[in-house]
């Protein structure tokens, strides 16, 4: 199982377009903030019960009875995409106020994979360090960055570079984005 989380930052757009890839190939649980889903409706239109569907399980952010809580239940990795400052922050500093940032201390304790997609410009020092302590944890941070090589012709294929990319560290197979062959020189 993969953990899909959206919190509160722009970018909501990147945790739905993941979910849509894995719920083809992998058994997914999601998770979503109050803040995320007004945001999710206010960047896309959709309503929180629309991408529910998407999942195989939904658990609410305040429900520590969750099996995902619990180092003893085996998922495979977790994404949070877009991931918030504050996520952020609470990850870094071991703070389990939710099930989500629970997860995410359950993911690095016992040695699985967390990626982080922090969506926020500029970035201050305090930012930086915490992607930092993540990161020397075994985490790792995607930046919301998405590549021009692949010379992108509308909104969706920046996202779709960025969710590919994340699928690629999931070890899931896509084609969500034109990957680098070399210059073209024609």
């Amino acid at each position: 199982m993969i953990i899909v989380a959206i919190t509160g930052a722009s970018g909501t757009i990147y945790g739905i377009r993941i979910l849509e890839s894995l719920s083809k190939k992998k058994e997914t649980a999601l998770l979503v903030t109050s803040t995320a889903s007004k945001i999710l409706e206010y960047e896309t239109g959709l309503k929180l019960s629309e991408i529910k569907r998407l999942a195989d399980h939904y658990f609410d952010v305040h429900d520590f009875e969750a099996p995902i809580s619990s180092g003893s239940f085996n998922f495979e990795a977790m994404i949070i995409a877009p991931c918030s400052m504050k996520t952020l922050a609470a990850i870094a500093q071991g703070y389990t106020d939710n099930t989500i940032t629970r997860a995410a201390d359950v993911s690095l304790k016992e040695k699985r994979k967390l990626i982080l997609v922090p969506r926020e410009t500029p970035l201050r020092s305090i930012h930086l360090e915490n992607m930092l302590k993540v990161s020397r944890e075994g985490g790792i941070i995607l930046p919301a960055m998405p590549g021009f090589y692949h010379k992108p012709k509308n909104i969706d294929d920046m996202v779709n570079f960025i969710a590919g990319k994340a699928l690629d560290l999931l070890g899931v197979e896509n084609s969500l984005f034109k990957r680098w062959t070399g210059y073209d020189t024609r």
